[in-house]
């Protein structure tokens, strides 16, 4: 057994949102171990978009995606795609995204994610400003283009949408999008603009640095495998590679693995599903654009970094064991054909896949049970590097039990 009668808490998973909850725990003085079967970082959180995505306040699928079904599994290069071998397994969760669709429990996720997205910008400057490293973010913007003459109805309607829940938007004409990001096609027809969002220069380089402030306020990291685990007595006990791990609390924050361990602990069984995300890193591409853009026609996310330009966004359903479809990653590559004066270069460009793990009411799980000793922090779709400075917050203020913490919407039991 792993001697650990020093921890206060373990938390489960070293991706964005754990790391950043233990920094957050330990500078509440907990002694913190944080556990992950890979490096810190190294999992979804190294290959995101990059995209502090505040304005998607609305749930991950619509009624729309009825229509969408039989190209899903038909259209293997499609933007949103259905493994028809993993269909049996999926169905029970599409079963629930689909009644998570009437107009109630709609109204409830949007307000549910909303709540989130509101404090994430002001949380991830508090987070960064906190140790030093500012200048991983880039609070100028995003944009929603759209090419094709037809879209402007949806366009606008869109716009509405989002003013109707507060998100902050400009109407921004052919000539506004050229202005701005002159290397574009010049054929764009114009766009909707998010003043209030932002993107990090390198993912992967936000979680390192979170990681080596963690450390220096004593956060431990043990690289292990944890497979189940039991509530016992006044902690917990958690079965690793590495052997038995003992704590006095632990937070489940291991992404799309996080049900398996949340049912041995508590006993409940979570909905959780992963969406397979892929992107496509184009090292030589350094000063196409200002900001993220995204295609509403060709629904991808184009993100400037340090290290090139990141094409994502493309979501495939076929769980955790199936092996990647690369080409999905070079798709990307072919749908920015067209969108700029001089099409992108692929030269030296890597593909990437990790998991996304998603609910299908779209909310994550932020809670506290087992009588405090079993934290939840998982779940958080495409919005886990949006939402992660924030969830910290409120995992920090659950351990506290700050009063007029409202975690109601993202409780286990809602299951």
């Amino acid at each position: 057994m792993v001697d650990t009668p020093e921890t206060d808490i373990a938390v489960v998973g070293a991706g964005i949102v754990g790391v950043a909850c233990a920094l957050q725990l330990a500078r509440q003085g907990r002694r913190v171990l944080l556990l992950d079967r890979q490096a810190p970082g190294t999992g979804a959180s190294y290959g995101n978009a990059g995209h502090l995505a505040t304005e998607q306040v609305f749930p991950i699928a619509d009624l729309s995606i009825l229509k969408r079904l039989p190209r899903m599994l038909l259209d293997p290069m499609g933007p949103l795609r259905l493994d028809w071998k993993y269909l049996p397994r999926a169905l029970p969760w599409f079963t629930r995204l689909l009644l998570n669709l009437r107009p109630a429990p709609f109204q409830r996720s949007v307000a549910g994610i909303r709540a989130l997205n509101e404090g994430s910008l002001g949380a991830w400057q508090r987070l960064l400003g906190s140790i030093g490293r500012s200048e991983l973010f880039k609070e100028d913007g995003s944009l929603l283009v759209f090419e094709r003459p037809e879209s402007r109805a949806a366009m606008l309607a869109l716009r509405a949408r989002m003013q109707q829940q507060d998100v902050q938007v400009d109407l921004w004409s052919a000539d506004n999008v050229r202005e701005a990001a002159p290397q574009l096609n010049p054929s764009l027809l114009g766009g909707l603009f998010f003043p209030r969002t932002g993107h990090f220069i390198d993912p992967y380089t936000v979680v390192s640095a979170l990681y080596e402030a963690a450390k220096a306020h004593g956060v431990r990291f043990l690289q292990a495998d944890v497979s189940g685990g039991q509530v016992q007595g006044a902690g917990v006990r958690l079965a690793s590679s590495q052997g038995p791990l003992d704590a006095r609390q632990v937070l489940i924050s291991c992404g799309a693995h996080s049900a398996k361990l949340t049912a041995a602990l508590t006993g409940k069984r979570v909905p959780l599903d992963t969406e397979r995300g892929y992107h496509l890193m184009l090292p030589t591409e350094h000063q196409r654009l200002p900001f993220a853009v995204t295609s509403l026609e060709r629904k991808f996310i184009m993100t400037p970094m340090a290290d090139g330009l990141r094409l994502a966004g493309t979501v495939e359903f076929a769980g955790l064991d199936a092996p990647p479809s690369m080409q999905r990653a070079w798709q990307l590559h072919r749908l920015s054909q067209g969108l700029f004066q001089r099409d992108l270069s692929a030269e030296g460009a890597t593909p990437w896949m990790g998991f996304r793990p998603s609910l299908p009411d779209s909310l994550p799980v932020i809670d506290r049970v087992c009588d405090g000793r079993v934290l939840l922090a998982f779940g958080h779709q495409h919005l886990g590097l949006t939402q992660a400075a924030v969830t910290a917050e409120w995992v920090g203020g659950m351990v506290e039990r700050s009063a007029g913490l409202d975690t109601a919407a993202y409780r286990l039991d809602r299951f």
